[in-house]
């Protein structure tokens, strides 16, 4: 029988290929660098690391913490590299990107069922494969993916609006109503309305703020619909008045008048537990964001699920375009990983990349593929992933939002307490179901 195929050496397909390898099937991972570099990388190791050096909080009470635990139940190749690799980074887990990736790279190469070939794949392969490729995937091999999923199966860049948790916004002062009152959806928008003086000092923190410089290789052209906020705060006082904040049609029913402005919010999930800043992707720095943001009436201490920004990126819809797991309709064993699917984060990446892995061993034994609980962090996201709007889809990392939520409890604090605890229960429950043991770990290298 013929290796199976894994195409990309991130994060994603390291794991995915080392899924499959610990499951008895002799594998075939591809990565074009070194021979064919992208403008973010600058070695030929797996795994390299582009941006920051942080996989975020261990802290079992949050988010990526959870993520974190989930993927350490499934065995996860690059959470053990990482721990032999870390810097001391508070309730973080930080790594020496050099060292973390030198030691997934020997990880890859000395297993005895792994072969690793340094060479770009130009079409996508006939046999099953997992295709974690990433962000910057090679030209031709975008328009392979296009051919087979269609003109708008890819997109290019990210334009992302901050999300926000439904129980950090303020109910006595935001307000649900669809422009014009039509009566219909008018649960699915919130609208925190701001008075003369506290747009104009919104406006003025919005242009005093502080966003992140545009890499080269992240340069794209704005398009009207995408201007980062901050740019069209940029073109004159009353440009946001007029475009996204505008309060056309939207009468606060409190007051029985219309606002000066208005920062409308979108439902994001059918629970209504995610809430998206309709119109401000932007490129101000995370910090810079909660700051200006929380001066919006309503928001003043909104918990910030996912924060905005505008870079190149390519990316699939999911939901218009693939299988629950991942994989295109028309070739049900070739499975997408990682940042390709819209999963957004190295943690994210990864754990895609071994669930890709666990799948295509399933397929290849006749079984159907295993999608965790959505009361779990890992099902919350494919859930997310798979029941976004097409179209409308944008990447989405870890987050409690993705979470079923509990009803009937009052306090945050245990209710939290009780999502994780169900979400540990739930996944465990779910491995023992589908029998999937982690991989016995040797020692680590010192």
């Amino acid at each position: 029988m013929p290796p199976l195929l894994v195409i990309g050496g991130g994060l994603a397909g390291c794991e995915a290929a080392w899924h499959l390898a610990e499951r008895g099937h002799d594998v075939l991972l591809t990565e074009m660098r070194p021979g064919h570099g992208t403008p973010a990388h600058r070695t030929g190791d797996l795994a390299e690391l582009v941006c920051t050096n942080s996989f975020k909080s261990e802290d079992p009470g949050n988010a990526h913490g959870l993520l974190k635990a989930e993927m350490r139940d499934l065995g996860s190749l690059l959470l053990q590299a990482a721990d032999a690799t870390k810097v001391a980074a508070g309730s973080a887990l930080a790594v020496d990107r050099v060292a973390f990736a030198r030691a997934v790279t020997s990880r890859i190469e000395s297993h005895p069922r792994i072969r690793l070939e340094r060479r770009e794949l130009t079409a996508l392969p006939p046999a099953p494969a997992v295709i974690a490729t990433g962000p910057l995937t090679s030209p031709a091999l975008a328009a392979e993916m296009t051919a087979l999923l269609g003109a708008r199966g890819l997109a290019f860049y990210d334009a992302i609006a901050p999300i926000v948790s439904r129980d950090s916004i303020d109910l006595e002062v935001a307000y649900f109503a669809t422009r014009w009152g039509t009566g219909a959806g008018d649960e699915d928008y919130l609208n925190c309305p701001l008075d003369r003086e506290q747009y104009h000092a919104f406006v003025a923190a919005l242009g005093a703020a502080d966003a992140y410089p545009g890499h080269e290789w992240e340069q794209i052209p704005y398009f009207e619909g995408c201007l980062p906020i901050e740019v069209m705060a940029e073109r004159g006082p009353d440009t946001l008045r007029f475009g996204p904040m505008r309060p056309i049609g939207l009468r606060n029913p409190r007051t029985g008048k219309r606002p000066f402005a208005v920062v409308q919010l979108r439902r994001e999930d059918a629970g209504g537990q995610m809430w998206n800043l309709v119109g401000f992707q932007t490129r101000l720095r995370t910090a810079e964001q909660r700051r200006v943001f929380s001066m919006i009436p309503g928001l003043e201490h909104a918990e910030f699920l996912r924060t905005g920004s505008i870079h190149r990126n390519t990316y699939l819809d999911f939901p218009a375009t693939l299988l629950p797991y991942g994989a295109a309709p028309a070739r049900p064993d070739l499975i997408f990983a990682g940042q390709l699917t819209g999963v957004e984060g190295y943690m994210e990446s990864a754990a895609s990349g071994i669930l890709a892995g666990i799948n295509l061993h399933r397929l290849m034994l006749g079984k159907q593929p295993a999608l965790p609980p959505t009361t779990t962090m890992l099902g919350g996201l494919l859930r997310y992933l798979r029941g976004a709007e097409p179209g409308r889809f944008q990447p989405m990392n870890a987050n409690f939002g993705l979470l079923d939520p509990l009803l009937g409890i009052a306090r945050k604090d245990e209710r939290r307490a009780r999502v994780l605890d169900r979400a540990r229960a739930d996944f465990r429950q779910w491995l023992a179901e589908h029998s999937l043991v982690a991989p016995t770990w040797p020692e680590a290298e010192p």
